[in-house]
C-alpha cells in the first residue's frame, strides 16, 4: 500500500506542476485563489473513519510544520498586472520549491511511517498540507487584493 501511495503521490506532483504552468497563462482571480483550499477542507471528513484517528498533539505538530513549509511558497508567489488582467508571475524557484518540499514530505513520509499506522500518516500528511495550502492562499489573496486597490488607485477613472 506504501508503494502504490507513494506512486499516487508522485503522480498528483507532476499534475500540480502541470497545472500550475497552465494556469500561469491565464488570468487569476480571488475566487480562484480561495476555491482550492475550500474544496479541500472537505477532506477532514477522513477522520471519521477510526483509523484516520490521530493523536491531538501529532496533529498540532503536523500543522505547525505545514504552516513553516508554506513560507517558501508564500514569499515566491507574486502577481503582476498585464493589460486589465492579474496574473501569478511565474517565480523560477516556485517549482524548486514544489519538487523540493514533495521530496521533503516525502522521506518525513518513509520515516514517520515506522511509528505511526498507514493511515494515521495519511491523516497527519493531510493535516500538513492543509497547514501549508490554507497560510498560502490567504497570504496570495491578501497579496491579490492590495495589488486590486493599487490599480484602481492608479487608474485614470478611480
Amino acid at each position: 500500500m506504501t508503494i502504490m501511495a507513494t506512486l499516487l503521490s508522485i503522480l498528483m506532483m507532476f499534475i500540480v506542476m502541470f497545472a500550475r504552468i497552465k494556469r500561469d497563462q491565464q488570468p487569476t482571480s480571488l475566487k480562484r485563489i480561495i476555491l482550492p483550499p475550500i474544496f479541500m477542507s472537505t477532506g477532514f471528513i477522513m477522520f471519521l473513519f477510526p483509523p484516520m484517528h490521530v493523536q491531538f498533539l501529532y496533529a498540532v505538530e503536523s500543522l505547525l510544520i505545514g504552516m513553516l513549509l508554506s513560507i517558501p511558497l508564500i514569499l515566491t508567489s507574486k502577481f503582476e498586472i498585464n493589460g486589465s488582467d492579474i496574473f501569478l508571475k511565474r517565480s523560477r524557484s516556485f517549482m524548486f520549491i514544489l519538487m523540493g518540499l514533495f521530496l521533503l514530505r516525502l522521506g518525513m513520509r518513509f520515516y514517520l511511517e515506522e511509528y505511526v499506522s498507514f493511515y494515521e500518516a495519511g491523516g497527519l500528511f493531510y493535516i500538513l498540507a492543509v497547514g501549508m495550502i490554507f497560510p498560502w492562499r490567504v497570504a496570495m489573496a491578501y497579496k491579490y487584493k492590495q495589488l486590486l486597490e493599487t490599480r484602481k488607485k492608479s487608474s485614470p477613472i478611480g
